[in-house]
């Protein structure tokens, strides 16, 4: 990654810049208005994101910009991908598990995360392969098979019908299955809280901060084809505490579909 240490001193300053914004909105802002997708978005969703936006481009004023909000600012082969709130209807009622993703990707391949959780006071970080938490190192649990697993999903509301068989296949073999947390599941895994994460569609700004911070904490994340996420995957994602899980539950998301 070129020049690591300022790319990750800057991504830790967009993280408190959406910190800031974020609290100042918190359960003051209740309006919203649907998306084209029929996604909420409210004035926190836009402002942080036009802040990012802003401080990239005047710090780095040669690299793209990929955010939920405002769409793709074409650069180089540098790209920021931002989701300034990940959870809106969490956001949106009141929940404290919404977060800020901010990802930095070099020709496509995410090479630091951030995942910060404005009203925990919580963030975790990962560069050059390493995942933090508050600052300190943080592994997964290395869980290695499904029957011991903590499994966790955001929603049922997402999955396609056919989908859902898959995963509530899956699901019910582990020791565990928990329903919520949007970006907040993959922090729990890094720090070894759960062990198993299956969603589908999301969007690169959903996943691509997700990726190293689950696989700098000693996990793994791909689609649900075995294949890495890239700004082209089609949303399903699976995130696992080991290679071994992993595998196991690629293989039971594949069976008699």
């Amino acid at each position: 990654m070129s020049d690591p240490v300022a790319i990750f001193t800057f991504a830790d300053a967009l993280a408190d810049l959406a910190r800031d914004i974020a609290r100042e909105h918190f359960r003051s802002t209740t309006a919203f208005e649907l998306k084209a997708d029929a996604s909420p978005v409210t004035v926190a969703d836009r402002a942080i994101e036009l802040a990012m936006r802003v401080a990239i481009q005047e710090r780095f004023p040669g690299h793209g910009i990929l955010g939920e909000e405002m769409g793709r600012l074409v650069g180089d082969d540098q790209l920021w991908v931002l989701d300034p709130i990940d959870g809106t209807k969490a956001f949106i009622t009141g929940m404290p598990l919404f977060g800020t993703l901010i990802a930095y990707l070099e020709e496509e391949v995410p090479r630091l995360g951030v995942i910060e959780m404005p009203a925990l006071g919580e963030r975790w970080s990962a560069s050059l392969g390493v995942t933090a938490f508050a600052g300190n190192p943080c592994r997964t649990s290395g869980c290695l098979s499904i029957d011991e697993a903590r499994v966790y999903t955001s929603s049922p509301d997402v999955f396609a019908a056919a989908d859902w068989q898959r995963y509530e296949r899956l699901s019910k073999r582990a020791a565990m299955r928990r329903f919520g947390g949007d970006c907040y599941m993959y922090g729990l895994l890094a720090s070894g809280h759960c062990d198993l994460v299956v969603e589908a569609a999301l969007m690169p700004y959903d996943y691509m901060a997700l990726v190293p911070v689950v696989e700098g904490a000693g996990g793994l994340m791909t689609d649900w084809d075995g294949r890495p996420l890239g700004l082209g995957s089609d949303g399903r994602v699976v995130a696992s505490a080991s290679a071994a899980l992993h595998d196991r539950a690629l293989k039971a998301l594949a069976e008699n579909s």
